[in-house]
């Protein structure tokens, strides 16, 4: 048997963006973490420059901090980063997987108009033809 020093620990990245898919994403992450014993990265990108008010800024801040919250109480690990670089959402997700060695990715896909339907975000979109590691989205 593994000590915990020897086990490498499965990383697990999420996205975190606004909007009403939040209690289900948490709840998707919390029970992936809780079943492989994961770390979770909670990630949230933002343009920035003029493209992103400090008003989004501080609700991307309050937004991690409320995650964080949620996953300390359950004893997951996690870490926060407000991501802004300048790239697209979906590009700065890409990038910090790859950095990062994650084991998966948890997104979440929004409701879409019938016209929609067929396509997902364009963030969620991105991120799952991209990544390289299992995405597990949720809506």
């Amino acid at each position: 048997m593994l000590t915990d020093l020897e086990r490498e620990i499965m990383k697990i990245l999420v996205g975190l963006a606004p909007g009403d898919v939040a209690k289900h994403l948490f709840e998707t992450a919390l029970t992936h973490a809780q079943h492989f014993d994961a770390k979770v990265y909670l990630v949230t990108s933002l343009k920035g420059s003029s493209n992103t008010s400090d008003k989004e800024v501080e609700k991307a801040e309050n937004g991690l901090k409320y995650a964080e919250s949620m996953f300390q109480k359950s004893g997951i690990l996690c870490e926060v980063h407000l991501m802004i670089r300048g790239n697209s959402p979906g590009t700065d997700l890409f990038e910090f997987a790859q950095e990062n060695g994650i084991d998966e990715i948890i997104v979440g896909a929004r409701k879409r108009s019938a016209v929609g339907k067929a396509l997902l975000g364009s963030v969620t979109q991105s991120v799952a033809l991209s990544a390289t590691c299992p995405v597990v989205l949720v809506k």
